[in-house]
């Protein structure tokens, strides 16, 4: 108690480092065989880029990465780093060890956004315990513990985008200007980031016209009306033409060039970090472009069919609240966000606290923004709503302090950590898929032919010698009828049949509502295909099977029902059989 109370900056210290330390843990976790598809192709991309001697930012340059479904700052920050370290370590430009960079990079991030979560809580709660807590809470929170394990750009992403959140609360509560060059900064390192961090503009807005607002508000309040009828008073004085005078009009032409000022800077420090979306802005839009079908249309590409009919808003929620922040903490954001979202209501019908309900506004405009439309998205990625993380985290502070018992607070936080600490126990064994590839090396005789899934990684990973690998077609349509003379003919020549992962036969079951679907998106028969596979009746038995679950003391959490993402990078169940002789 005594340095919580007497040194915040030596707890805020500590905290960074359990976090810094949970994310640095198992960071080879895959055994140096790239088993990330988006890291490992940002590695490649980033394998690539090299200072041209000559026009450096025509859509030719080898610093293009022609490859904008991430924004260009993850790639060029990679390769600047590898290149500052080589003196150092020589190997660490090399495919083999820049991934482990990036992920060290990765974890980094994502542990100093704790600092900055730290002073955007405190500008909320104005206490030092409570911001505190918020740390502490998001340090052990488990997906961004996980994705911190990999070099995608969701922990980057977050950081820049709660760097421009606390530039913008600085501003509306200090009136500094460098604070609104700073969070056009911050905006503009986002969207050179992800562009979806387009959504920031909503608590831009608001931290520009917030101040306005309140102070209307506290013109206007009066105990003797409701606070609809207060609303519509203080909309109406806002907006009569009567009520308008010089010095309120100044007002919001100020705001507006403020605003301008920030979406300069913005575009500025994005156009720096990501020149080829303009120079070669062609092949931006159509990655861009492409991006956005997906998220529209879960029936775009074969790995995002798990999501068909899946139901928007619920469905994040749902991998948020029992697997992302894990049940403890999950309960406690919800019904705290409920207990925040009362008190701001409450709060807003009187004046008295308006820089702590101004970063309320600010911040809530964002994660509303942002939830409604990524919420939305036909694609459900639970990386997706890592920005989302830090508000849950105020959230669960805000319940946390309304229980009295301290013997609660003790225990949910002990169970908290033993949740981490299990989760944290798969990166302690050999990744399922390098163990299914010892098994395989050890078991499979030369000239074995091995049919893997389409879309999948194949195994044994690396290059086998002597073993012939067969790619099944699995999510070719089941009505085109060539689709299973190959497969059959593949039965009959195969060894052995490796499902690498539940990719394929988890969403694939689930797609045989043919009066409903798109045509080439049914799959009764591939359903019946994994129902004969699992029952041992195409011929072939299961003679292995590689599992790593969430552990401690010996008790399993099956993990397998969560979002495929959460499963399929670090921890993926591996099923083999062999054909009966």
């Amino acid at each position: 108690m005594k340095i919580w109370l007497n040194s915040p900056r030596l707890t805020l210290i500590l905290i960074f480092t359990i976090a810094l330390s949970l994310r640095l843990y198992g960071l080879n976790w895959d055994q140096g065989f790239h088993l990330h598809p988006d890291e490992r192709m940002i590695v490649m991309v980033t394998e690539r880029i090299s200072v041209p001697e000559s026009n450096i930012f025509s859509p030719d340059s080898s610093l293009n990465p022609k490859f904008f479904a991430y924004g260009s700052l993850p790639i060029y920050l990679l390769k600047f780093t590898a290149y500052l370290l080589s003196p150092i370590f020589p190997s660490i430009t090399s495919y083999e060890e820049i991934n482990l960079l990036g992920r060290a990079i990765s974890a980094i991030f994502d542990s100093l956004t704790i600092l900055v979560i730290y002073k955007i809580a405190y500008s909320i709660f104005n206490n030092v315990k409570k911001s505190l807590l918020t740390c502490l809470i998001y340090a052990l929170s488990i997906l961004p513990i996980q994705l911190s394990h990999f070099y995608a750009v969701d922990t980057l992403l977050t950081f820049f985008i709660y760097f421009t959140i606390s530039q913008l609360i600085n501003y509306f509560q200090k009136h500094r200007l460098s604070s609104l060059i700073f969070a056009g900064v911050g905006f503009g390192l986002s969207l050179a980031t992800k562009v979806s961090a387009t959504v920031l503009v909503a608590s831009l807005v608001t931290s520009l016209f917030v101040g306005i607002l309140l102070s209307v508000r506290n013109q206007m309040f009066s105990h003797s009306k409701k606070l609809s009828q207060q609303i519509m008073l203080s909309v109406w004085h806002f907006l009569n033409p009567k009520k308008i005078h010089y010095g309120r009009f100044q007002k919001v032409i100020t705001i507006l060039a403020l605003l301008t000022l920030t979406l300069f800077v913005s575009v500025i420090v994005f156009v720096i970090f990501e020149p080829f979306a303009l120079t070669d802005f062609a092949t931006f839009k159509q990655q861009i472009l492409e991006q956005q079908a997906m998220t529209k249309d879960a029936f775009v590409f074969p790995y995002t069919l798990q999501y068909v009919n899946t139901a928007p808003y619920l469905y994040p929620l749902k991998n948020i609240f029992l697997w992302g922040l894990g049940p403890i903490l999950g309960l406690l954001s919800f019904l705290g966000g409920i207990i925040f979202l009362i008190k701001l209501v409450k709060g807003l019908q009187s004046p008295g606290n308006e820089k702590s309900e101004g970063a309320q506004l600010i911040l809530l405009s964002f994660y509303f923004a942002y939830f409604i439309v990524v919420g939305g998205f036909a694609v459900k990625f639970m990386r997706y709503c890592l920005p989302l993380y830090p508000v849950f985290a105020i959230f669960a502070t805000e319940l946390f302090f309304y229980l009295k018992s301290k013997l609660l607070r003790v225990s949910l936080l002990t169970l908290q950590l033993l949740t981490v600490m299990a989760f944290m126990n798969i990166y302690n064994l050999p990744h399922t898929r390098v163990a299914a590839t010892q098994w395989l090396n050890k078991n499979v005789a030369v000239g074995s032919t091995l049919l893997v899934e389409h879309w999948d990684d194949s195994l044994p990973l690396g290059y086998p010698e002597g073993i012939t690998q067969l790619s099944l077609p699995l999510y070719d349509s089941d009505f085109d009828p060539s689709k299973w003379t190959n497969i059959n003919k593949m039965l009959e020549k195969g060894d052995y049949i490796i499902l690498a992962s539940n990719r394929l036969y988890t969403p694939l079951q689930k797609l045989t509502d043919c009066n409903n679907l798109p045509s080439n998106r049914c799959y009764p028969l591939t359903t019946s295909y994994y129902q004969n596979l699992f029952a041992g009746k195409l011929g072939y038995s299961k003679v292995a099977e590689f599992t790593n679950y969430p552990n401690l003391f010996g008790l399993y959490i099956d993990d397998q029902s969560a979002d495929e993402s959460f499963t399929v990078y670090d921890h993926p169940k591996v099923t083999i059989f062999k054909k009966n002789r």
